[in-house]
C-alpha cells in the first residue's frame, strides 16, 4: 500500500513541478511592456456601487485625480438603501471631470443582479474603451488609467489588472487575504501569459464596449448572480485579444474584510462561479488544487511511516524551494514582500479553507451582492 502511495506521491510532485515551474514561473521574472500602440483614446471608468456611500466618499477623489487627458466616470447606483445616490450627485456637481450617474431601480426579473446594473452602465458610457473598478477601491497611482489603457491596441481588447488589498499591520487575517489574492493573480496572469486566460477581477479590469456587445454581454450567465468579472473573461478572453499589466502603477487597492466570517462569505461567492468555467480551465484548476492537497497528505503519511524518507523529504524541500522562488519573486513584483516568509503555512491553511468552502457550498448556496 505504501509503495503505491509513494508512486502516486512522485507523480503528484511532477505535476506540481510542472505547474510552478512551467506555468506560474512564466511571470516570475517577466516584465510585460505595452506594444507601441501610442494609445490616446478617451476612457470611461465604470464603478458599480450598492450601499457604498462611505467608501465612495473616500475613494472617488482618487479616480477624479487621474492624470489622463480625456476620461469620464460612469457611476452606477444599484438600488442602494443608504445615501449612495446623494454622494454620487454631490460629486457630480463639484467635479470638473464629466460624471454620468446611472440610477438603477429594483427590477423583478433581475433582482439583486450586479450584471444588470453594469450592463446599464456600459450602455451609458460615452467611450468604447472601458476601465472597471469597485467602490471600495482606489488606484495605486495617478497614472492608473494610462498604465491600464496603454495595452489596448487593434488586437488587445481585454486587459487584466491586479487588485491588491490594503496592508494592515499585525493582522494574520490580512496576510491570509493578501496571500490568497497574490496566488490567484499569479494563476490568472500566468494562464494569460501562456495563451489561455481564464479570469480577471472586476476591481481592476479593462475591455472595450464593442467586445462586450459583440459577445452579448452577460446574457449567457445572467441568471448566475456572481461572475460579472471572471465569467465574462472566461467567456470572451482568447490568446489574441487578452493581455495583462503587472506594473505597480496599474494596481488598485481595496479595503480588505476585517473578520474571518466576512472573508469566507466573500470567497464562497467567488468560488461558486468556478463551476461555470470552460472545461479545460475547470480541469486545470481542479488538477492543481487536488495535487496540492494530495502532496501534503501523502507527504505526512509517508514521513510518518519513514517510508522512502530519504527520497520523500528531499522532494518536499525541493517543492518548497520552488514555491519560494516562484511565489517569492512574484510577491516582490506585486509589492507583497512581507508574505514571503511563511509561504508553506499560508498554502496549507488555504488548502484547508478551500476544502471547507467546497463542502459548505455543496450544502448551501452563498449569498450575493
Amino acid at each position: 500500500m505504501l509503495e503505491y502511495l509513494f508512486i502516486a506521491f512522485i507523480v503528484i510532485f511532477c505535476i506540481q513541478f510542472i505547474f510552478y515551474f512551467f506555468i506560474f514561473g512564466t511571470i516570475t521574472f517577466f516584465k510585460n511592456k505595452p506594444t507601441k500602440s501610442n494609445f490616446s483614446k478617451p476612457i470611461s471608468i465604470i464603478i458599480c456601487a450598492k450601499n457604498e456611500a462611505e467608501n465612495l466618499t473616500k475613494n472617488l477623489p482618487h479616480f477624479l485625480n487621474q492624470n489622463y487627458h480625456t476620461f469620464e466616470l460612469v457611476l452606477i447606483n444599484d438600488s442602494s438603501s443608504d445615501t449612495t445616490l446623494e454622494v454620487l450627485e454631490k460629486f457630480k456637481k463639484k467635479a470638473t471631470i464629466p460624471i454620468k450617474i446611472v440610477d438603477v431601480k429594483a427590477n423583478e426579473q433581475f433582482w439583486g443582479s450586479k450584471k444588470y446594473a453594469l450592463t446599464l452602465g456600459i450602455k451609458a458610457a460615452s467611450f468604447d474603451h472601458l476601465l472597471f473598478s469597485d467602490a471600495d477601491c482606489y488606484p495605486n497611482s495617478t497614472h492608473w488609467i494610462t498604465e491600464m489603457s496603454q495595452f489596448f491596441n487593434s488586437e488587445k481588447q481585454l486587459i487584466l489588472g491586479y487588485g491588491a488589498y490594503k496592508k494592515v499591520s499585525k493582522s494574520v487575517l490580512n496576510k491570509l487575504i493578501r496571500f490568497e489574492t497574490l496566488l490567484t493573480a499569479i494563476q490568472y496572469f500566468s494562464y494569460s501569459k501562456i495563451g489561455s486566460p481564464y479570469m480577471g477581477v472586476g476591481r481592476n479590469l479593462a475591455y472595450t464596449k464593442s467586445l462586450f456587445f459583440e459577445n452579448n454581454g452577460f446574457v449567457n450567465h445572467m441568471k448566475i448572480k456572481s461572475g460579472d468579472d471572471d465569467l465574462f473573461v472566461n467567456q470572451v478572453a482568447t490568446k489574441n485579444n487578452t493581455t495583462f499589466n503587472s506594473s505597480p502603477k496599474s494596481f488598485t487597492i481595496s479595503t480588505p474584510k476585517t473578520t474571518f466570517k466576512e472573508w469566507v462569505q466573500q470567497k464562497r461567492r467567488h468560488v461558486s462561479t468556478a463551476s461555470f468555467y470552460k472545461p479545460f480551465h475547470k480541469f486545470m484548476l481542479g488538477l492543481f488544487y487536488s495535487t496540492q492537497i494530495s502532496f501534503w497528505l501523502f507527504s505526512i503519511v509517508l514521513i510518518s511511516f519513514l517510508y522512502r524518507w530519504e527520497i520523500v523529504l528531499p522532494l518536499i524541500l525541493v517543492r518548497i524551494c520552488i514555491q519560494y522562488l516562484v511565489i517569492g519573486f512574484s510577491a516582490k513584483n506585486f509589492n507583497e514582500k512581507d508574505l514571503i516568509t511563511l509561504i508553506p503555512f499560508y498554502e496549507i491553511f488555504l488548502i484547508s479553507l478551500q476544502m471547507f468552502i467546497f463542502i459548505k457550498n455543496l450544502i448551501s448556496k452563498p449569498s450575493h451582492w
